[in-house]
């Protein structure tokens, strides 16, 4: 069993007022096979959380730590974090102009496994999960999501999930600018990669919707940087009653 492991993580981020703290003492720990939902006000630090388990370069850790599996994750690259096993589905997926999916695809393929996969059954995989994904196989020979709608974008974000078998995902609210038919077939998505390869999800949402599909077994309410309360399931629908106003008393969260 696989384990990422968050200890007392401390982010701050560069702006023209000067560094910001984002994060102020988080904790989590995320075992293969299970789904913990990050939800909270804007502001909180969710998306934060995300991007520098990521590595994004704009998000500084003051201090802390991030082991997976007991490597350091803070020492690792941005390749090296994707090679171990993490993946990030972002809020906003970017278009890549001049590169298609086809390729896209098969190249991060490559780059992860450490060896091309075999053409054959990479094609009837890739097919196999477009078609799970509702997603038109035409697509493969488009650009990275250049003219793609949001729906589409997160079908190709989770279609990336499927085909690279990561270790933990990171899903930063992927259910925003979702219909309901598209948030069914992303979940959908989320689901069978769980079922197949054990997956650890650490979903981030504003929302109790996509979790009337995607079941958490724990979730996490974030209020300024810090782990508010923490639960099962339950603690989702007393989110969707009560909102985050009785956390938000006293917080400089707007």
């Amino acid at each position: 069993m696989s384990e990422l492991i968050i200890r007392d993580l401390h982010v701050s981020v560069e702006t023209e007022q000067g560094d910001k703290q984002i994060l102020k003492g988080v904790d989590l720990t995320i075992a293969s096979g299970q789904t913990h939902a990050i939800m909270g006000p804007n502001g909180s630090g969710k998306s934060t959380l995300a991007y520098t388990l990521a590595g994004h370069p704009k998000y500084k850790v003051e201090s802390g730590t991030i082991t997976l599996d007991g490597e350091d994750v803070l020492e690792m690259s941005v390749d090296e974090r994707a090679r171990a096993g993490l993946f990030l589905a972002m809020q906003y997926p970017v278009e890549i102009p001049g590169v298609t999916v086809s390729n896209f695809l098969r190249t991060a393929k490559t780059a992860i496994d450490g060896e091309a996969p075999a053409i054959r059954s990479w094609i009837k995989d890739v097919r196999a999960s477009m078609d799970n994904l509702r997603m038109d196989r035409t697509f493969a020979e488009r650009n990275v999501n250049e003219g793609f709608s949001g729906g589409e974008k997160k079908r190709h974000e989770i279609l990336q999930m499927e085909l690279l078998k990561p270790r933990f995902a990171v899903l930063d609210e992927t259910d925003s600018g979702l219909d309901v038919d598209a948030l069914k077939v992303v979940s959908e998505g989320v689901n069978r990669a769980k079922e197949t390869t054990d997956l650890g999800i650490l979903l981030i949402t504003h929302y109790t919707r996509i979790l009337r599909y995607i079941k958490p077994d724990f979730v996490h309410v974030f209020v300024d940087g810090r782990v508010a309360e923490q639960g099962g399931p339950e603690l989702a629908d007393r989110l969707e009653n009560e909102g985050y106003d009785r956390y938000l008393s006293g917080s400089n969260v707007g």
